[in-house]
């Protein structure tokens, strides 16, 4: 008995242990997500769009305004949330906290408790450039923090940048915000809550702007070269950890070098201009999956990213790669070769 109780106690111990070390592991589950965007005519409807991420494991999507049939049909799975609280909702929402509440009385509160949607984050405003509209955001946010506290619901609240609202950016070290007055506060507010920064990071864009200086294949994670920054002596291999390492410089500028930072957009256009091809497209894109789950040189661990985005958007506007950026075609066929 004393031998059986003995193995018990060590299967009991190891067990303890397993559980333990998958618990440390939590945010490795969520490190990708995929963007779905609705901006297509021959789009699959909600529920087979969900069925979709679940049948190729991903963890989770990021949304750009409360869509009715898209959170019915997340109820249950486990697939984690953003939620976008559209640009044109700002200035009322800023200016209303009873516009706040009852925008989370009608988005949040029916899918977050009874239908058990996992929201992530709520980002209020995405890619916010105009200094009016910028004017709305810290406001803004605190109005929706407030709402979803008085409803008794725990979701962090943050914003969605384009990654042009950091500069100096080239070596990483150097990074800064382009215009601290609206960034300073913003970064001292997410201090206070404890919710990350989330940005749009494109290399693709940066590569666009400027191939003579910079190497097809250090912007799609395509091995050969590598970058040193003499500011901390870091080395970079690829275009997309430099650029998120600068954001991270641009939060320590700030003086709030504990805010993390969330990768709200990533990706590559598979057609529809210079260098946009499926093999560059995949490159890029399966090199972002693999290589998230490990951190950054400036900071290790899993970096939380959404690729976007899951479908090919015929109705987008501007130039025509913007149309191309889709893992999926509207069939759910694949666009290229990925896999997660």
């Amino acid at each position: 008995m004393a031998k059986q109780a003995s193995v018990a106690s060590v299967l009991g111990a190891a067990l303890v242990l397993i559980v333990a070390l998958l618990a440390a592991f939590p945010a490795a589950v969520h490190s990708i997500g995929v963007c779905n965007g609705v901006l297509g005519s021959n789009l699959p409807t909600p529920s087979d769009v969900v069925q979709l991420y679940k049948s190729k494991g991903i963890a989770s999507m990021r949304i750009y305004a409360p869509e009715t049939g898209i959170l019915r049909a997340l109820a249950g799975t486990g697939i984690g949330l953003v939620m976008d609280v559209p640009n044109e909702n700002l200035t009322a929402m800023a200016s209303s906290p009873p516009f706040a509440a009852a925008w989370v009385k009608a988005n949040v509160q029916p899918y977050s408790s009874s239908s058990g949607v996992s929201f992530r984050y709520i980002a209020v405003g995405n890619e916010v450039v105009d200094s009016e509209g910028q004017k709305n955001i810290l406001p803004a946010m605190k109005n929706l923090a407030g709402a979803l506290a008085a409803s008794g619901i725990g979701i962090k609240v943050s914003t969605a940048l384009r990654f042009d609202a950091i500069t100096n950016t080239f070596p990483p070290s150097n990074g800064v915000f382009s215009d601290p007055s609206f960034m300073g506060p913003v970064a001292a507010y997410l201090a206070s809550t404890g919710a990350p920064l989330l940005v749009n990071v494109y290399p693709y864009f940066a590569y666009v702007d400027n191939p003579r200086d910079i190497q097809l294949g250090y912007a799609t994670f395509q091995p050969g070269t590598t970058v040193r920054d003499d500011g901390n002596g870091l080395v970079y291999t690829n275009l997309f950890d430099a650029m998120v390492d600068s954001i991270y410089a641009a939060l320590e500028d700030a003086g709030t070098p504990g805010v993390g930072v969330v990768v709200s957009e990533s990706g590559w256009p598979s057609a529809g201009g210079f260098a946009a091809t499926a093999e560059n497209a995949r490159r890029y894109n399966q090199g972002l999956i693999g290589h998230v789950g490990g951190g950054t040189p400036k900071k290790a661990g899993p970096l939380e990213t959404y690729v976007f985005a899951m479908f090919n958007e015929n109705q987008k506007t501007g130039l025509e790669t913007e149309k191309h950026f889709g893992l999926f075609n509207p069939d759910k066929s694949p666009a290229y070769s990925i896999s997660f």
